[in-house]
This record gives structure tokens, sequence and C-alpha cells, in this order.
């Protein structure tokens, strides 16, 4: 079984990555980028029999800092 998860920073914390990115791809040329949002893909091989709610220990526990990050998880 395969989990993939999606981590994002929520919205109105500081996303100092992002907004470097955006900054180099209007150096670049690129406009209309009104704004960039970092986050991260985790990708999971999990035993057969696996549960969500165990995915969801993880990301609560250790993937995903759940105090400035939401996440969400896609079961493959």
């Amino acid at each position: 079984m395969k989990a993939r998860v999606f981590v994002m920073l929520k919205n109105g914390v500081l996303d100092p990555q992002g907004a470097a990115v955006q900054h180099a791809l209007g150096a670049l040329g690129f406009e209309g980028v009104n704004e960039v949002r970092q986050g991260k893909v985790i990708e999971l091989d999990l035993a057969e029999g696996t549960t969500e709610a165990t995915i969801t220990e993880m990301c609560e526990k250790l993937l995903a800092n759940t105090v400035i990050e939401s996440y969400k998880i896609e079961l493959l």
C-alpha cells in the first residue's frame, strides 16, 4: 500500500521560501505570479493493512508541524 502526504504552511503563516521563488520567477520574466506557497510531498510505502488513522497519527506526531502546517493524505 502506498500513501502520499501533502504538507503545506497554513494560511497566514509567513512563507519565506515561497516569497523567494515568487521573486525569482519575476526576475526570470515570468509575470502574473501573484503568490507562491511552497510545501512538501512525502511518499510512504506501507505494509498492507495500514489504516488511514495510522497515517494520520504519523502526520500528527512527526510528518507535519500541526501548529503551522496542514496536511492532506492521499491513498494510492
